[in-house]
């Protein structure tokens, strides 16, 4: 038997699956709180005949209030709950192809040195593609990154992070990223799903993403800014190492923070400067 059912969307009839259906009874006890599917579509449990208030949150919609009938059976619908975005939420940039700029771009891994210390490394040839959607969920990013470009401001350590002890830039010379989902957090930040290759291995990783917003440039184009940020395992990519430099303190650590600040241009190339 079931509850009280819905089913949400956006007005352009898309599903917002992030959306929270929350029921309370005539004395404000809240009595369900269910999410909604990747249809878009909600179902509480069965609920005591009567009379309640259903409340639907999704983060960066304007909360939608309904009075709820619950027949005798426990079951009852509120049909079609369309969710509008928020007044104030943020300017998301208009719908298309977007480049990523490799020059007004940074991708930063911080490991532990020695246990103390941390050391940054920066790869700057980064390229790829981003396709941004409406809703914002469907969109989409592929992004790709030379692994040779690993730079610390030191030949001797990044000659060592080029060979088979850590990135083994031969065998594994591209690092890729592809997105396979988006959940919004808030009205200027999601979290991004993907799928990272590195040194030969796939994992599935996310990326919490804040939107830094869109305009003009001074060259005639149209640029979009986003930060992201994760934290990775080195050995969930089999590199490795694990020199000691003391009992239980390694020379480099095994979690290795990332940080992304990117820039992409509005189009499917980059202008030429």
């Amino acid at each position: 038997m079931t509850g009280l059912r819905a089913s949400l969307r956006t007005a352009e009839g898309w599903v917002v699956e992030h959306a929270v259906l929350t029921v309370t009874d005539p004395a404000g006890r809240q009595v369900a709180r269910q999410a909604a599917d990747v249809r878009g579509e909600v179902v509480t449990d069965a609920l005591a005949p009567g009379v309640y208030t259903a409340v639907v949150t999704a983060a960066g919609y304007t909360p939608v209030a309904r009075t709820a009938q619950i027949a005798s059976d426990g079951s009852g619908s509120l049909g079609d709950v369309v969710l509008a975005p928020v007044a104030e939420a943020i300017e998301l940039p208009p719908a298309g192809p977007w480049v990523i700029d490799p020059i007004h771009s940074s991708v930063v891994a911080t490991a532990r040195h020695l246990g103390i210390a941390s050391i940054k490394a920066r790869f700057p040839d980064v390229s790829g593609r981003i396709e941004i959607g409406r809703p914002a969920e469907r969109s989409s990013v592929h992004a790709e990154i030379k692994a040779a470009s690993i730079e610390t401001g030191i030949k001797m350590r990044d000659d060592h992070l080029r060979s088979p002890d850590f990135l083994d830039v031969d065998v594994h010379p591209v690092i890729t990223f592809t997105s396979t989902g988006l959940r919004q957090r808030g009205a200027d930040s999601w979290t991004l799903l993907g799928e990272l290759t590195l040194h030969g291995e796939r994992r599935e990783i996310e990326l919490e993403l804040t939107y830094g917003g869109w305009g003009p440039d001074p060259w005639g184009g149209v640029r979009v800014a986003f930060h992201a940020e994760t934290t990775l395992h080195r050995n969930d990519f089999a590199i490795n190492y694990n020199a000691m430099v003391r009992a239980g303190v390694a020379a480099v650590g095994t979690t290795v923070k990332v940080e992304l600040d990117i820039e992409a241009v509005q189009g499917e190339t980059l202008p030429q400067f």
